[in-house]
């Protein structure tokens, strides 16, 4: 099994590297999962699908458990923005129609801590976190860049204050 440390301090030197604290570089949004990663192609369409619910499981047949961040986060906003491409109402009304389906949305967790914890211990889950929080527990499948015009503040990473 390898350590996916050399992640964490990749993203951090490159965003030291930019000439700028940590803190105050451009926050990216880190898609991850357990280390054991499912096999899937990660890209937009594949990562929209698994969050809209109308894929499962991976080719080897693991379900899929994609988690989202509270309705009122930065980030989920930032997240539904660049991948599921809906306005909240309107995402709202797939949900509702989908419950009646037997169908429910992701699991919603608190805080970035919380999806990388639960992403690192439950196979076959996917979540979204700050860069700044990804640590050795987790992989990141993709880095997607922040919505251009959404406001990109240091609040995302309160405990990344900067050297």
């Amino acid at each position: 099994m390898r350590t996916r440390r050399p992640v964490a301090r990749y993203l951090f030197g490159v965003l030291a590297a930019a000439g700028q604290p940590a803190w105050a570089a451009q926050v990216q949004i880190a898609v991850i999962t357990a280390p054991a990663e499912p096999r899937l192609s990660f890209d937009r369409d594949t990562l929209r699908n698994v969050y809209l619910k109308r894929v499962f499981v991976d080719d080897d047949g693991l379900k899929l458990t994609p988690v989202n961040l509270p309705t009122d986060a930065p980030l989920r906003d930032a997240f539904s923005r660049t991948i599921v491409r809906m306005p909240a109402a309107r995402l709202q009304d797939y949900w509702d129609k989908q419950y009646f389906q037997g169908v429910s949305p992701p699991y919603v967790l608190g805080s970035d801590g919380a999806v990388v914890r639960f992403v690192a211990a439950t196979p076959g889950a996917i979540g979204y976190v700050a860069s700044c929080h990804v640590d050795a527990s987790v992989h990141v499948v993709m880095l997607l860049p922040w919505p251009v015009g959404m406001t990109n503040t240091p609040a995302l990473c309160p405990d990344r204050a900067g050297p």
